[in-house]
């Protein structure tokens, strides 16, 4: 089975006017395409082929000789997990379980927000900000290009994509407003909370 590219989990217009279609169309439509485009070329005819993404990922990462793999499949992950982070109505204070957890264990939301935005704005060059799980407790970690919590023993909750191609046409150098717009209107926070289980 080839990695395939997924759907967006909303019409490409759906966020707008935080994220547009537009930008869908490049972000979604090309990139990501791209990756797992690229990825198929790289597994083909290898014991890689018909693997499932994840264990893609972690065996390119296991091997220097497997980078350009590594940096392809894991943006397939990345994007893939990013889509599900977003919905139309989204953002603001969360519910449920994480809201509890980011009370007890990261200072509040006000805090959270804060410091999230920060990872996202202080990531030099391309990369992420995740939230995760770190031995049972939230974090807020970065990661640089294709890099992933998948392979650092961290479970991923949630991540603001910070590469250029993520916001740029539509809010040009002002990554801090991108993810501003993504705390108070685009984070699903059941995501979220799905995936802490």
């Amino acid at each position: 089975m080839p990695i395939t590219l997924p759907a967006l989990p909303f019409a490409p217009g759906a966020l707008e006017p935080h994220i547009s279609a537009r930008t869908f169309e490049f972000h979604h439509g090309k990139h990501h395409k791209a990756y797992v485009d690229n990825t198929n070329k790289l597994i083909e005819g290898t014991d890689l082929a018909g693997k499932e993404l994840e264990a893609i990922i972690k065996a390119a990462a296991a091997d220097p000789s497997k980078k350009g793999l590594f940096n392809n499949s894991a943006q397939v992950w990345n994007h893939s997990f990013f889509w599900q982070c977003l919905k139309p109505g989204g953002g603001g204070k969360p519910s449920g379980k994480i809201a509890a957890k980011i009370e007890a264990e990261l200072g509040g939301y006000d805090k959270f927000a804060a410091d999230f935005k920060n990872a996202g704005v202080t990531q030099f060059g391309s990369g992420w900000a995740w939230l995760v799980l770190k031995d049972g407790k939230l974090a807020i970690v970065q990661s640089a290009n294709a890099e992933t919590p998948l392979v650092q023993g961290l479970k991923p909750l949630l991540v603001a994509d910070v590469w250029e191609h993520a916001y740029y046409l539509d809010y040009q150098n002002r990554r801090p407003d991108f993810l501003q717009a993504f705390l108070d209107h685009l984070i699903n926070w059941d995501f979220a909370n799905a995936n802490l289980g």
